[in-house]
C-alpha cells in the first residue's frame, strides 16, 4: 500500500481539526486512529468516502467526517475522496445514477435541462427525483463495499508482497 505517498501529502491533525467545519466535532477529533492510516482504518476511509461522493447533498465532506468518526477510521481520506465529485465529474455522474435509478423503478428516462434555480429543483423532485436519489444510493453503497473490499486486499497483498521480498 503506497501509505508514505498518502501520509507525504495528507495534512497534518492540528490543521484538519482548526478547519471551521470540523470544529463542530470538537473533542470527537481526538481518537488516535481518525488520524492514523493503517489496515483497518483506511478501507473503512475508502468506503466513506466513496459513499459520501455519490450523496447529492452541500457539505458533502462534513458528512464523510461524520461517518468517519462514527466508524472510527482515517478522516482525512474519507473528505479527500468526496472530492471525486467535482465540477467536472458531477454532471456524468449523477446522470448516470438517474439513468440507473430509472431503470431500477421501471420508468422511462425523461429528458430534462438543468436550471440553477429553486423552482426547477422543487419541481423535478417529484418527477426525476426518485430514481436520482435511488440511483446515487445504489452506487454509492456498491461504490463503498467495493472500494472497501478493493483497498482491503491492496493492504494484504502489499504486506505479503513486503513479507516475501523481505524473506529473499
Amino acid at each position: 500500500m503506497p501509505k508514505k505517498f498518502i501520509e507525504k501529502y495528507m495534512p497534518k491533525p492540528e490543521v484538519l481539526k482548526q478547519h471551521k467545519y470540523l470544529k463542530v466535532f470538537g473533542q470527537l477529533l481526538n481518537k488516535p486512529n481518525l488520524w492514523a492510516l493503517n489496515r483497518k482504518s483506511a478501507p473503512g476511509a475508502f468506503a466513506i468516502g466513496l459513499f459520501a461522493a455519490w450523496m447529492p447533498m452541500p457539505f458533502q465532506m462534513v458528512l464523510a467526517a461524520a461517518l468517519a468518526i462514527f466508524f472510527n477510521v482515517n478522516i482525512p481520506v474519507s473528505v479527500a475522496l468526496v472530492w471525486l465529485t467535482n465540477p467536472l465529474t458531477m454532471p456524468f455522474m449523477f446522470y448516470g445514477a438517474y439513468l440507473l435509478g430509472a431503470k431500477i423503478l421501471g420508468t422511462p428516462a425523461q429528458e430534462f435541462q438543468f436550471q440553477i434555480s429553486w423552482a426547477w429543483i422543487e419541481a423535478s423532485l417529484s418527477t426525476i427525483g426518485p430514481p436520482f436519489i435511488l440511483g446515487c444510493a445504489v452506487l454509492g453503497v456498491i461504490c463503498a463495499i467495493a472500494g472497501y473490499f478493493i483497498i482491503a486486499n491492496l493492504w494484504k497483498y502489499s504486506i505479503l508482497f513486503k513479507w516475501q521480498k523481505r524473506n529473499k
